[in-house]
């Protein structure tokens, strides 16, 4: 990997009194993209796809709360949280045009619903490896709920990251596909040192099991809302990663919510395609945001 093509920019905005980190790509005229990060992930890794994709846009991508260099929570994360944060992102930057929503994997569940919430909001939303979970049981309520208040009392952790270097490694061993020089660039990404030691740029409270169960027939009726085209990437090696538990074997039935839907699969790809194959990523986007 050669050095980034772009420099990125960062500012701290306010949303509902919480502090957040926002980067920013490209000229302040350029059409603009909101690109939503995932669980565990940070805005600053999106740097290879901005890349592939050229200087034509002005990318503006947050960190959520409680990832990378925005504020964290002094308690529990809440999915809906992270709506209402989206909803006060754009209301302050782009108050009263519609947008283009770009999300992987959380973040493109957080944009499906909101794209669902908020029709009038959006013009485009894609969605990379953000389907949804898998469906829960009522029944799977009071296991749930007794776990959530075991950790309250036990706060987690991480385990020692060591070096850069052996963060890199990980990287890599999870993501094949990585090359060294972009894993090295990740793993500065997604940690900081702290009194000596490397930490994950990300509260450990995410670690935490969410007491409320996720309700699959709930974000189906928000798909159906949905009045935007949008377009699903999906990674080749789709089998390589958690979610494709419980999830791939419905995509037929999550589809079917979806009033204007295009879909492209990204070859030699997991989980985590703008990492991965950020060249082809860029190629499948074009079409779709310049149509």
């Amino acid at each position: 990997m050669s050095q980034p093509l772009l420099t990125s920019r960062s500012e701290t905005v306010i949303l509902r009194q919480h502090r957040y980190h926002v980067r920013h790509w490209g000229a302040d005229g350029a059409p603009r993209l909101f690109m939503l990060h995932g669980w565990m992930d940070s805005s600053a890794t999106f740097q290879f796809l901005v890349d592939a994709l050229g200087d034509g846009w002005h990318v503006i991508a947050p960190d959520w709360r409680g990832f990378g260099d925005s504020e964290w929570n002094r308690g529990s994360y809440y999915f809906p949280d992270y709506l209402a944060d989206l909803d006060a992102l754009l209301q302050h930057y782009s108050p009263d045009t519609p947008v283009t929503l770009i999300g992987h994997s959380m973040g493109a569940m957080i944009a499906g619903l909101y794209a669902g919430v908020r029709p009038e909001r959006l013009t485009r939303l894609v969605c990379v490896e953000g389907f949804g979970l898998a469906a829960t049981r009522p029944e799977e309520a009071p296991g749930r709920y007794a776990r959530w208040l075991r950790e309250q009392h036990t706060m987690p952790g991480y385990q020692p990251l060591g070096t850069l270097d052996d963060v890199a490694a990980r990287l890599a061993e999870r993501n094949p596909r990585l090359d060294s020089a972009r894993a090295r660039f990740l793993a500065a990404a997604l940690t900081h040192e702290i009194d000596g030691t490397l930490r994950y740029r990300a509260d450990p409270r995410h670690k935490m099991v969410n007491p409320v169960l996720y309700r699959l027939e709930e974000a189906k009726a928000c798909w159906r809302r949905i009045a935007c085209p949008v377009l699903w990437v999906i990674g080749g090696d789709m089998w390589d990663h958690p979610m494709a538990k419980g999830v791939f074997a419905t995509l037929d039935e999550r589809r079917a919510c979806f009033a204007r839907l295009s879909e492209v699969t990204v070859p030699e790809a997991g989980h985590m395609i703008q990492w991965e194959q950020p060249e082809r990523l860029a190629e499948a986007l074009r079409p779709f945001l310049t149509a």
